[in-house]
């Protein structure tokens, strides 16, 4: 298994990451977290073991820097903005889809929260080349317009008792044109803290990649 800590190269910044490929991968799932969140939460790098078990490489790391990270802390001014973290996640792509231990993987998308968002936007930007997106307690709702032009299939997860997101992933699933399944994950809430549910997400996750990436 190849693991590596990167530093990911963009116009303006450098952001952290880790890239982790098995031998023989069947895809690379590259993650995108929600503000406040980071490569290193605990949820993330649960979600991302299970798939590494599956033969699938993954991709964590920082939408935000250092510096922007604390500065969202006291204003907030980054959280909501969907277009920005949407550009952040389409260059990483392209970079990682250009890095030799990645160059010959078909690619998905794993967002949480706003993460999700940016994950719609980024798939409808970057078309054929992603071909599958999970979101976990996300706010695909938020990725508005971008919706109708997302091409690839497309899981929405969220808990059963996450009452306020269920109807907002229901006018997102409805506005997809692509394949797409929304599934609620029984005792679930928000963050999937329940024991045995973020499991269930993960799993379903995996399922979905392995169907969509060209795994067994």
């Amino acid at each position: 298994m190849h693991s590596t800590e990167v530093s990911i190269p963009l116009r303006d910044v450098q952001l952290g990451g880790e890239l982790i490929v098995p031998s023989g991968a069947q895809g690379l799932i590259i993650f995108a977290h929600g503000s406040g969140s980071s490569r290193h939460s605990s949820r993330n790098q649960f979600v991302a073991r299970i798939l590494r078990e599956a033969n699938l490489g993954t991709l964590l790391f920082d939408l935000l820097t250092a510096e922007e990270e604390e500065a969202e802390y006291y204003t907030r001014h980054l959280r909501f903005n969907i277009p920005f973290l949407s550009e952040r996640l389409v260059a990483v792509s392209r970079w990682a889809l250009d890095q030799a231990a990645c160059g010959s993987l078909r690619a998905g998308y794993f967002g949480a929260s706003t993460g999700a968002a940016a994950a719609l936007v980024a798939a409808a930007e970057l078309g054929e080349a992603i071909s599958a997106v999970v979101s976990r307690g996300g706010r695909p709702d938020l990725a508005a317009s971008a919706l109708v032009r997302v091409t690839a299939p497309t899981l929405l997860i969220v808990g059963a008792f996450d009452t306020p997101v269920i109807p907002l992933n229901e006018s997102a699933y409805a506005q997809l044109p692509c394949e797409k399944a929304l599934e609620l994950v029984p005792g679930a809430s928000h963050l999937f803290g329940e024991s045995g549910t973020l499991e269930v997400a993960a799993k379903l996750a995996t399922s979905w990649f392995m169907q969509h990436l060209g795994g067994k």
